[in-house]
């Protein structure tokens, strides 16, 4: 779910650099990159797992 919501923010941040839309500092493309890159890193460390993914293979 993070890596989607990744994705999301990075084709916003694509499309106001490809039209070169000047937004406030908060909704810039480098923050709005940045926050991609997080949402990334969380995803890839395991934070949106969920449950069922921990209890797989524990069990006999």
């Amino acid at each position: 779910m993070l890596a989607i919501a990744a994705a999301v923010v990075f084709f916003i941040a694509f499309i106001l650099n490809a039209t070169e839309t000047s937004t406030e500092v908060i909704f810039g493309t480098t923050s709005l990159t940045l926050v991609g890159l997080t949402l990334v890193a969380l995803h890839l460390a395991g934070v949106g797992a969920g449950w069922q993914a921990r209890g797989r293979g524990r069990r006999r």
